[in-house]
């Protein structure tokens, strides 16, 4: 793995200025920034390791775990919240067995609590992967999940 991290850093200039462009390419690549990626950004680029994770983790499209296939996320914005967003995201916490930030163990879900996904007039509202799941019940939770499984 490290070798295909070091060809892939290669293609850019060692300077810092390249930090978020490396960061970005080894996400969109390996899914996540694992330790391994970290430390090879870190020897090309001559960083620490901890610039390189305080960086990263100041951003929030980056991520040190691995994400599931789909990515689910619950709207709780105000107009979401006052139409059931929270019973949502409690159910879809009950049937995937995870929390907000977490993946199930086969690696198939993740689940985000976002709060706002733009979509007020439509709320309660998930989104999975690039889906709009409008108008949402706690029933529906099962029935739409089972598609994706």
């Amino acid at each position: 793995m490290d070798d295909k991290i070091r060809e892939m850093i290669a293609q850019f200039k060692k300077d810092r200025t390249s930090l978020l462009p490396i960061l970005r390419k080894v996400q969109e690549e390996e899914k996540c920034l694992s330790p391994e990626s970290i430390k090879e950004i870190s020897d090309f680029l001559e960083l620490s390791e901890n610039y390189i994770y305080s960086v990263a983790s100041f951003y929030p499209l980056f991520h040190f775990n691995r994400p599931g296939d789909h990515t689910i996320k619950v709207c709780i914005c105000n107009a979401c919240h006052l139409t059931g967003g929270d019973d949502i995201l409690e159910n879809v916490e009950n049937e995937l067995n995870i929390h907000p930030g977490e993946t199930t163990d086969d690696g198939k879900f993740s689940l985000e609590k976002i709060v706002y996904a733009g979509c007020s007039t439509l709320a309660p509202v998930v989104i999975i992967d690039r889906e709009v799941y409008p108008g949402m019940t706690p029933e529906k939770v099962k029935e739409i999940l089972g598609q994706y499984k």
